[in-house]
């Protein structure tokens, strides 16, 4: 079985490394996002969100606590601490047989934690938007 996406993702946590997120996507990617209410879909569109996500969720004590693990396919629960609020949540991911990751579902609870989550990543994409609008 290979896990090349899956350990690649690791990594990119593991190091903070939003760099590499492009790199790891396929073009056509589509990402569920538990403050959206439509699926974000392409490469640019699933960096970004992934990108704020590794910032917001990497000022607190993020981990994963379990994995369960297919073919091209994983489910990694995680929990982390921010402002006080416990966060616990799922990573759904499947990826393609080029170890691009074809889809990426976050699901989140208590509604306290996604509240605080849609806040703090809606200033963390404003700011991106913003560097990405102003020529350099």
């Amino acid at each position: 079985m290979a896990l090349e996406a899956l350990d690649r993702w690791h990594d990119i946590v593991r190091t903070g490394s939003a760099e590499l997120i492009p790199g790891l996507l396929a073009d056509d990617v589509v990402f569920y996002s538990p403050v959206m209410h439509t699926p974000q879909r392409g490469r640019a569109m699933t960096a970004m969100y992934l990108g704020a996500a590794l910032k917001v969720f990497g000022a607190g004590d993020f981990r994963y606590l379990r994995e369960i693990i297919g073919e091209q396919d994983a489910m990694l629960e995680f929990q982390v601490t921010l402002q006080d609020i416990e966060v616990n949540g799922v990573d759904i991911l499947r990826w393609n047989e080029d170890q691009q990751i074809v889809e990426f579902k976050v699901m989140l609870r208590p509604l306290k934690a996604i509240q605080l989550i849609h806040q703090n990543m809606g200033e963390m994409l404003a700011a991106a938007q913003a560097r990405t609008a102003t020529p350099g």
